[in-house]
């Protein structure tokens, strides 16, 4: 297990090789450890503090299959979201029951500054442990789907920008209002 220091974790950038790995899964037991008990709360406060909606484990360099999903309803960079519980996901397996694709300008704090048009499948099924190392199954679909893929993508060593259909998809923030009023998903 990675050692987690009490340090400020730092949000790793595209290009550290961290990113591009396939996370290790926990086992239950060290799901219930302190170490990762005390961790689940951090990344909350980090996912937060960025202005996020998802945080995973490795885009603050612990190499392990665990991320965190909440949608809020008030928030600022997000249209017409609706608030979704608060999703603690460890060793998921996703299950696509809709093959139907949707898309979304989709971004990510471990690309900052740009925005990518991605198209994924519009409802699926994941499996996984909670925070309680409780096996737990959700049917998502629509923004939540996307989300959850984008986030739960990190712990295999992919980013959005690798689900791109081509690089013309791809967009500074800031040009993205002349070219486009989709939702957008960091």
């Amino acid at each position: 297990m990675t050692k987690i220091t009490e340090n400020e974790f730092e949000i790793l950038k595209l290009g550290n090789p961290i990113l591009r790995q396939t996370a290790r899964e926990l086992t239950k037991e060290e799901i219930l450890s302190s170490e990762i008990q005390g961790l689940i709360p951090k990344m909350w406060d980090v996912m937060k503090n960025a202005g996020g909606i998802g945080l995973a484990a490795p885009q603050i360099g612990i190499s392990i299959q665990l991320a965190v999903i909440k949608l809020e309803s008030d928030s600022e960079r997000y249209d017409n979201l609706e608030n979704s519980e608060e999703f603690v996901i460890f060793n998921p397996k996703l299950e696509v029951i809709d093959e139907q694709k949707q898309g979304f300008w989709e971004g990510c704090l471990s690309v900052p500054g740009l925005r990518g048009y991605v198209e994924r499948p519009r409802k699926l099924k994941i499996k996984y442990l909670n925070e309680n190392a409780v096996e737990k199954e959700v049917v998502v679909e629509d923004f939540l789907a996307t989300v959850f893929q984008h986030e739960l993508d990190h712990l295999f060593g992919f980013l959005y920008v690798d689900r791109l259909n081509s690089t013309k998809d791809l967009v500074f923030e800031e040009e993205l209002t002349n070219i486009a009023s989709e939702k957008l998903l960091d």
